[in-house]
């Protein structure tokens, strides 16, 4: 039996000697490259800990001490030691073990997040609720170097620092976030590491002070001062002793012994302390060790390389489809920019950073900067394409409220992963953007039915000098393979296409529904009942001329949008269609107000209705419903 399979609970940690552990380290590395050479998942992080997490569960009391991990990637190897082994084979699939972490999966997941930087904040919410209760355990929070370029972690720091309570940070330093970092902070952790002379002397003075003989042990004050003297000259491990924290390392973070005994020191203490740990981001795969595109991994690749055993022959990504549309648009116009948040290859934007690296901008995990930075763009003349993902952006409404519609400034927003997003989880649903856009003053608010419209509606938002500009992209395959942008046009401000007439249902259909509905509609129509059906692809404004038309046409209407119904584009159109022909029954279809938990966005589609078959039974039962009321 190997260790691995012996390890229960951090409980079973404890008698474990070095070398065993050591052992055990390499053996989670192997599980883990084969579970997510099956499941697909966020390796790379996860490899990049396993040490640390050893480490932090043989000294710290789990779950009585609360480690709480950033973000969640760094998570795989902690429930591996957490009682998940024989379940790690469900990763990311219905009913089985979150991508992240989850307070409702185990009692060592203190608190869940899939977005970055959250973990210092709600540490010292911990810590401070455990001081106002009278209770006595340890709270660490172990954040990537990457979450440091996010807004929040500052504030966490700030207020962790000054609040004086007991309470550990431990940064995760591998040079990584999803991309290589970006920003003076980057460039600030990374010189400690390339500083070996104040290591050297901070060793020195140690063993000076340790062993001074009586005499001189009053120097030790002095030593120190002179200490600290130097480390403000040759470290910025200043800056957080600065902001109130004792500053620890830079620590090997494949060290087991250096992170124990240091760990162990630590858990000693009272005050806010930060442990800097330097890890490899994919140690133990190469082809994790390089780059973002192991960041996570599709399903069914070969464990040794990396390399997908199955080549795709759908349709491109949606986008795929979207980059390669930015670049030839970035050809056209030079007065084009595009903005992203430490993911140019995941919102498809890589392309254009390599074709026209002086107009693109990587901002780091930061999106309500990024937000506000593109402000300050189309002040200037430009057109900002900010591209992040739909769940993601969310992090920066105020700031597209604020910085961007109240002054009425032309930006764009590409939303990617807009609507389910099948087994990257609830956390990464992106459900809410049409609610939080249609909310937006002077937003204009689109969804493409299929990739060629996508990058007419590309076309028209640079062209749109009106007001800030956004549209949707499905984590899906596209239904078409468009041609070059340069032979497609803006698709026509505000208007809407009637794809198919029909007779009293008429269905408003919203991006990837169009297409849906139409199949419902010809299946509806073998059986007797005839709809119409009407491709919405402006949300806002929306097309008065045809829904008016619509409207004197048709005693009922179906919205039908791959998003939350609660105010939705469903509930925007019930309220214009009351004033406009109140005799118009209006039903709303779409996702209800619930979690939607991971599966494959085709099971998650259809258990919601909006597949075919779903839309084709919702008109079947208005239908019925409204023949037993007449």
């Amino acid at each position: 039996m190997s260790i691995l399979e012996r390890i229960h609970s951090p409980a079973d940690l404890k008698p474990l000697t070095r070398d065993e552990l050591r052992t055990l380290a390499q053996e989670m590395r192997e599980r883990l490259i084969d579970v997510c050479s099956r499941t697909g998942g966020h390796i790379g992080a996860g490899l990049g800990v396993v040490e640390l997490t050893i480490a932090l569960h043989t000294v710290f009391d789990t779950p009585n001490d609360q480690l709480v991990w950033d973000v969640g990637h760094q998570g795989y190897p902690h429930k591996l030691l957490t009682g998940r082994n024989d379940r790690m084979e469900t990763l990311r699939h219905e009913s089985g073990l979150s991508g992240f972490l989850k307070r409702t999966e185990s009692p060592y997941d203190t608190f869940g997040a899939g977005h970055a930087a959250t973990s210092i904040s709600a540490a010292l919410g911990i810590a401070a609720g455990r001081d106002v209760k009278g209770e006595q355990f340890k709270v660490a929070a172990i954040i990537g170097d990457g979450s440091l370029g996010s807004g929040l972690a500052y504030e966490g720091l700030n207020n962790a620092g000054h609040s004086d309570r007991d309470i550990i940070v431990v940064l995760n330093d591998n040079e990584m976030s999803i991309a290589p970092n970006v920003g003076a902070m980057h460039k600030y952790l990374t010189s400690i590491q390339r500083n070996p002379l104040y290591n050297r002397l901070r060793s020195r003075i140690g063993e000076l002070v340790d062993n001074a003989p009586g005499p001189f042990a009053s120097m030790s004050t002095l030593l120190r001062k002179w200490e600290e003297s130097v480390k403000s000259f040759l470290t910025p491990g200043v800056l957080f002793e600065e902001l109130g924290f004792r500053y620890f390392g830079p620590i090997d973070g494949h060290d087991i012994d250096a992170l124990v005994e240091t760990f162990k020191a630590v858990r000693g203490m009272s005050t806010p302390r930060l442990v800097h740990v330097i890890t490899q981001k994919g140690k133990g795969f190469p082809a994790g060790e390089h780059g973002e595109k192991w960041h996570a991994l599709p399903p069914g690749h070969d464990p040794a390389t990396g390399k997908q055993l199955k080549t795709s022959t759908a349709n491109p990504a949606w986008t795929a489809v979207y980059g390669k549309g930015l670049v030839e648009l970035g050809a056209e116009r030079k007065d084009v920019v595009v903005i992203t948040a430490a993911m140019p290859s995941g919102t498809g934007t890589i392309g254009f950073a390599k074709a026209y690296p002086d107009r693109f901008f990587d901002v780091g995990i930061a999106e309500g900067h990024g937000v506000t930075f593109a402000a300050g763009l189309a002040t200037r003349g430009l057109r900002p394409i900010v591209t992040i993902y739909s769940t993601f952006l969310q992090r920066g409404y105020d700031n597209i409220i604020h910085d961007v519609a109240l002054q009425h400034l032309p930006v764009v927003f590409a939303m990617d992963r807009a609507g389910l997003v099948g087994e990257d989880g609830e956390t990464h649903m992106g459900l809410y953007d049409i609610p939080y856009m249609l909310a937006v003053p002077g937003m204009t608010v689109t969804a493409p039915r299929n990739g060629e419209e996508m990058l007419g509606l590309l076309r028209a938002a640079v062209d749109h000098t009106d007001g800030p500009f956004c549209f949707r992209l499905p984590r899906d395959a596209s239904p078409d393979s468009p041609p070059n942008i340069a032979q497609i046009p803006a698709t026509p401000y505000g208007t809407w296409e009637v794809l198919r007439h029909g007779r009293e249902f008429a269905i408003l259909a919203v991006g990837t529904m169009v297409d849906t509905a139409l199949r419902a509609a010809e299946t509806l129509a073998a059986e007797g009942l005839d709809v119409t059906v009407v491709n919405c692809r402006y949300l806002k404004p929306y097309d008065a001329v045809t829904l008016n038309a619509v409207l004197a046409e048709h005693t009922h209407v179906l919205t039908i949008e791959e998003g939350t119904v609660v105010n939705g584009f469903g509930a925007y159109m019930s309220a214009i269609v009351q004033r406009l022909a109140p005799s118009v029954r209006v039903a709303t279809h779409g996702v209800p107000d619930r979690i939607v938990y991971s599966a494959s966005r085709a099971k998650q589609l259809a258990e919601l209705g909006l597949d075919a078959l779903g839309i084709a039974d919702r008109v079947r039962a208005l239908h019925e419903s409204e023949a037993m009321a007449g």
